[in-house]
This record gives structure tokens, C-alpha cells and sequence, in this order.
């Protein structure tokens, strides 16, 4: 007898099937049927838990090599990695515009040689990796699958994400580089060629989170997501790829914020706009390319400075409405974030909380628990139509791309963040410590502290890797690259030849902006006419 056809029951022995009915006449088909409001299968976590997938990343490769074996130990089932400012934004360790970010909010990877120090000792082939990662996806995607093939590990082998999605960036978070029309063909590229050579991966993961942390509401994130989504599709389809080929293999990134009920609907509403909309616009047959499949995030902008402690209730709730929701991955924040990278206590104590939910519970055992309360039912219908009526709206602007390049979508989102503060200034709206139940005294907590030694040792290891590799190789390299940027070849080839002599980052993305160029994003306002 397989886990999933274990019988199940309550600590009080009341057996639990699988999902629950509303009874006749039911305006949800069940779990695993399409439009999979409920669920995308039928037994869900009785079939496997999501992934625990903690977000990590600092310092050095060597340094969160460190971290990650730890959190391997821990129990932790997936690897995701944060990339520092610079790596994300095209710029090697030892740029002038890198200085005083190197290895300070993710781990600095300059070349294929920081890339193999992240992964030593990790079994690519059993342990799936998650990148965090736009602008610079192709380079990063070549990097990692290089490391593999340099340890026995061929690309087929290769199971993970890479979020690839650089619409977002351009409406919410500003790491992109190039303006986005060429960022498209860089995704799509990234498509195509992940088809072929790592063909387990998932080529992007189409994000709402960072819509989320700059002030959209639950609804925005939902519709100007899948707005992105319809946009990268269509990008990938007028590239000549059939979309029953790439579909499934397409994921999303979504948040998990504190407005309980409303997290749980948001999630359901996701799943049955993207089912409809894969069936009825895009005509895809593949039962699969239906599928919304999801990695969720606890709020970070939810966590406070003040009474830092608060953070784990804030996230062990944000935790279960994902879990409630039918996330396939999740991370859970540190309680520690609001002041400083994770401290290994608390990012034990994030990934404990997951665990509880997963073997304390019960919550696992059901699909869709909350399925059929009225109130999760009609905030379900709501958010559906309301997101539906915004998707609408953005294709009347052109779509996704001619949307964010009016500044539509910026000025939304900021619109929607300057109503949300107005509210938490006013004290209508409760943030617990802050507007409301403050105490004088402050809470004393350990912070890792950056170590000022880092950026020298990373600038030193680019310097004796530029002083050993091969020059003349990397600079024809780099040409060939330039050539192809001009043409209509898929760019990710000549990404992984510049890699593989120990071109850099930096390098290879200003290869690409010599010949696509910079963008500079319109100056949104909100429409209440106050600039943030």
C-alpha cells in the first residue's frame, strides 16, 4: 500500500478522506479537475509535502556553500539561492558600482569558478535548486549547469527553477538591465534552450511576490501576474515554440501575507484564472500546461523591527494559509529579517515552523480543508472576477509589456502602497508593535553582521581568476556573443561558451548592453498625484 492509500486519522481516530464535497450541486469540482480551483491533484500532500525551500544566500560562495549544507542537514528538501545586488544587476565584485554590496544580500557569483565552490559537495542530481535570478537568468542557468557537467552531471539530470521573469522587475523591483523587448528574447531563449538541454527545469517562475512587497494589493498581485504570464507565453509562441512544449514546465512565485482568509482565496482564485485562461486563449491540450504550480514566500515586508519575536507568529500563520492554499514549495522567513540577514537559529526556526505544519497539524491530510466555507468560496469568487476585470485592463493598454512600459502598472502598484500606509499612519489599519501595542523597551536579539573582509577576498579571487584563465579565448568568446546579440540565434549557447572559458557576469552582460542598450524606467505617480 502506497503513503498516499494510508488511511488517515485524527489524533481522536476519525478517519479523514482525502477531500471533501459541498454535497450536490457543488460550484467547485474537486481537487485535481479542472478549472483546479481546489487543488491541482486529487490527493495532494498525501501524495508528497511541498518542498521546504529556504531562501539563502550571503557573503561568499564558500560561506553559503556552508549554509546550505547545514540547512540539508536540517531537513530542508530543495536549495534556493539569493544572489547579491551586483550579480543581479549584470556587475562584477570588483565594479565601481559594486562597491559596499558585494555578498550583502545574497551570495556574490562572479564566474563558473564561484559557481562550483556554491555547489561542493551538493548531489545536483538528487537535490533540487531554485535561482533567484532575472536579468542575469541565462548567465546563471549556464553557470549552474556547467558546475553539474564538470561533476558527472549531465543537464538532463538537472531539477530545479530559475524565476526568469524580468516583467516584474521593470513594474515592481528594478533589477533589470536592458530594455524589454530585448529582455523577452532573453527569456524566451532561456526557454527554448532549457527544452532541449536541462529539460527537468522549470524555465521561469513568473512572479507576484515582489508586486506584493512594494504595495500591491492581493488582487494586483493575482492579475498583473498572470498579465506577465500571458505576455511571456505569447513572447514564446510568436518565438515558434508550441505551447503544450513549454507549458509545463512554467511556475509561479507568489507571497503569503497576514490577512489570513484572504491569502488562502487568493491562491485558489490563481489557480482556476490561469486553467481558464490556458484553455480558452491559448488553446493548450496538454492537461499539464493547465496546471498554476506555485512557490510561496512569508511576507517579508510584513516583519517588523519592533518586537522582532512577533515575526514568528506572522510567519507561521502566513505559512499555513500557503499550505491551506496548496503551494508546491515554500519558504518561511527568518523572525530576524527586518534587522539583518538570518541568523542560522532563526532560519532553523523558519524551517521548524514548516515541519510542525507539515507532521503536527493534520492540515496535510485534506486537500483544500477550507473548501466550501462560505467565506473562503465567495472571497475566491471575488478575487477572480476582480482580478479578471484588471487582466482585462491591461490588455487594453497593449498587453503586459506596452502596460509597464506606459508606467501603468508601476503607478498602480504604487497607488495601492500609498493607500495602504495612509492606513497603517492613520491607525486603521493594525500592525501590531508599531501603531499599536508598542512597549519602550527594546527587544535585544543576535544579528549576523556582515564581515567587512568579505568584498576584499571576492575582488582578490576575480583578480587571480582574470590573471590565470585565458584571455584570448575570452575575448572570442565574448565577440561571438556580440554577434549573435545582433542576429536572431538563441543567445544562451554563446552564454555558456563565454562561461565555460571563465568569462564573468560583468562581462557577458556588458557584452549584451553594448549591443541592446539600458532602460530607464518612466517615473510613475500615484493618481491621488502624490510622487513616492
Amino acid at each position: 500500500m502506497s503513503a498516499a492509500e494510508q488511511p488517515v486519522e485524527t489524533p481522536s481516530g476519525i478517519p479523514l478522506a482525502a477531500f471533501y464535497d459541498q454535497g450536490a450541486g457543488t460550484a467547485k469540482p474537486p481537487p485535481g479537475r479542472y478549472p483546479f480551483t481546489r487543488g491541482i491533484h486529487t490527493d495532494m500532500y498525501r501524495r508528497r509535502l511541498w518542498t521546504m525551500r529556504q531562501y539563502s544566500g550571503f557573503g561568499t560562495a564558500q560561506e553559503t556553500n556552508e549554509r546550505f549544507r547545514f540547512l540539508l542537514e536540517q531537513g530542508q528538501t530543495g536549495l534556493s539561492v539569493a544572489f547579491d545586488l551586483p550579480t543581479q544587476m549584470g556587475y562584477d565584485s570588483d565594479s565601481p558600482r559594486a562597491t559596499g554590496e558585494v555578498g550583502r544580500v545574497g551570495v556574490a557569483i562572479d564566474s563558473l569558478l564561484d559557481m562550483e565552490t556554491l555547489l561542493e559537495g551538493i548531489p545536483l542530481d538528487a537535490v533540487s535548486t531554485s535561482m533567484t535570478i532575472n536579468a542575469t537568468a541565462s548567465s546563471l542557468l549556464v553557470l549552474y549547469q556547467l558546475a553539474g557537467e564538470r561533476k558527472g552531471v549531465a543537464g538532463h539530470q538537472l531539477n530545479g527553477t530559475v524565476q526568469n521573469d524580468i516583467l516584474k522587475e521593470y513594474a515592481a523591483r528594478g533589477t533589470y538591465i536592458y530594455p524589454p523587448r530585448p529582455s523577452m528574447r532573453l527569456v524566451t531563449d532561456l526557454m527554448a534552450y532549457a527544452r532541449q538541454e536541462i529539460p527537468s527545469w522549470n524555465t521561469i517562475s513568473i512572479s507576484g511576490y515582489h508586486m506584493r512587497e512594494a504595495g500591491s494589493t492581493a488582487v494586483q498581485e493575482i492579475a498583473f501576474t498572470l498579465a506577465n504570464a500571458i505576455a511571456y507565453v505569447q513572447s514564446a509562441i510568436d518565438a515558434g515554440l508550441a505551447v503544450d512544449d513549454f507549458a509545463p514546465r512554467l511556475s509561479f512565485f507568489f507571497n503569503a501575507h497576514s490577512d489570513f482568509l484572504e491569502e488562502v482565496a487568493k491562491f485558489r482564485a490563481a489557480r482556476q484564472l490561469w486553467a481558464e485562461i490556458m484553455r480558452d486563449r491559448f488553446e493548450a491540450h496538454n492537461p499539464r500546461s493547465l496546471l498554476l504550480r506555485f512557490h510561496t514566500q512569508t511576507g517579508g515586508s510584513t516583519l517588523t523591527a519592533q518586537q522582532p519575536l512577533n515575526n514568528v507568529v506572522r510567519v507561521a500563520l502566513q505559512a499555513l494559509s500557503a499550505v491551506l492554499g496548496g503551494t508546491q514549495s515554500l519558504h518561511t522567513n527568518g523572525y530576524d529579517e527586518a534587522l539583518a540577514l538570518p541568523t542560522e537559529q532563526a532560519a532553523t526556526l523558519a524551517l521548524r515552523t514548516q515541519q510542525i505544519i507539515a507532521d503536527e497539524t493534520g492540515v496535510p491530510a485534506v486537500a483544500d480543508p477550507f473548501g466550501g466555507a462560505y467565506v473562503i468560496e465567495y472571497l475566491t469568487d471575488s478575487m477572480v472576477r476582480q482580478a479578471r476585470e484588471l487582466i482585462e485592463q491591461v490588455e487594453e493598454r497593449g498587453g503586459a509589456i506596452a502596460a509597464i512600459e506606459a508606467g501603468y502598472v508601476q503607478a498602480e502598484i504604487e497607488e495601492a502602497a500609498y493607500r495602504q500606509q495612509r492606513a497603517i499612519e492613520s491607525g486603521r489599519r493594525t500592525v501590531v508593535g508599531v501603531n499599536r501595542y508598542r512597549q519602550a523597551e527594546v527587544e535585544r536579539i543576535e544579528v549576523l553582521e556582515p564581515n567587512p573582509e568579505l568584498e576584499r577576498r571576492q575582488v582578490e579571487g576575480l583578480e587571480r581568476l582574470r590573471a590565470e584563465r585565458d584571455d584570448g579565448a575570452v575575448a572570442s568568446a565574448l565577440r561571438r556573443l556580440a554577434d549573435a546579440a545582433r542576429g536572431d540565434d538563441n543567445l544562451l549557447y554563446p552564454i555558456k561558451d563565454a562561461h565555460a572559458v571563465y568569462a564573468t557576469i560583468g562581462e557577458v552582460s556588458a557584452t549584451l548592453r553594448s549591443v541592446f542598450g539600458t532602460f530607464l524606467n518612466p517615473a510613475p505617480h500615484t493618481q491621488s498625484g502624490v510622487s513616492l
